[in-house]
């Protein structure tokens, strides 16, 4: 008997993972966050024409974020393209005892104004929204960070990395100065003088 051939060759389970988790590559530990889905209409002879942009986090959770954001006819082509681009575009954030920022931090971009802190162990994330997603797959544990300006998620992204490119570490401050890392950790009165600390 012949085999009937199937109709429609596309990938019925494409549109099924839009909410999905957080999801780990396989091959990598780069971990994927969806920040926001808009839908935008560009108007046309004979109507309205849709598609969808995605705004996508990714990182490895140890010091490395990226963020970017596509724009399709189909949501899950959008969160393709943006998490491409967001791969391309990873930044090495100094991360201290790999938990938590060397020092605070302000961020601005556009309207977006955010302010993040150091915090010590057992604080958690303090941070709402596309501020979290950032922080979490950098692999942040605990901080305290505070949007002051607009709520637009492009704007926060942004304003979060703004912040995340002036972090430096101990060791790259006295390597500019050329001092040893113990003549600045010696002035701290936080417990981050300690060898975990310094060679973060």
């Amino acid at each position: 008997m012949a085999q009937q051939p199937q109709r429609g060759g596309g990938d019925r389970n494409r549109r099924d993972n839009r909410n999905a988790p957080p999801v780990e590559g396989p091959e990598s530990d780069i971990v994927e966050k969806l920040v926001h889905i808009n839908r935008v209409a560009a108007t046309v002879k004979g109507g309205r024409r849709f598609s969808f942009a995605a705004l996508m986090v990714v990182g490895d959770g140890k010091g490395r974020v990226g963020f970017g954001h596509g724009k399709a006819r189909e949501v899950p082509e959008a969160i393709r393209k943006a998490t491409e681009e967001a791969k391309k575009t990873m930044i090495k954030v100094p991360l201290r005892e790999n938990r938590t920022l060397h020092h605070d931090g302000n961020g601005r971009w556009g309207a977006g104004k955010i302010m993040m802190r150091a915090a010590p162990p057992g604080t958690g994330v303090i941070a709402g929204g596309p501020m979290r997603a950032v922080l979490e797959t950098l692999g942040v544990q605990d901080v305290v960070g505070k949007s002051t300006g607009s709520s637009n998620p492009y704007n926060m992204v942004r304003a979060t990395f703004e912040a995340l490119k002036v972090q430096s570490s101990p060791r790259q401050i006295a390597s500019k100065r050329g001092k040893k890392v113990s003549d600045l950790m010696g002035r701290r009165n936080d417990g981050a003088s300690s060898p975990e600390a310094v060679e973060s």
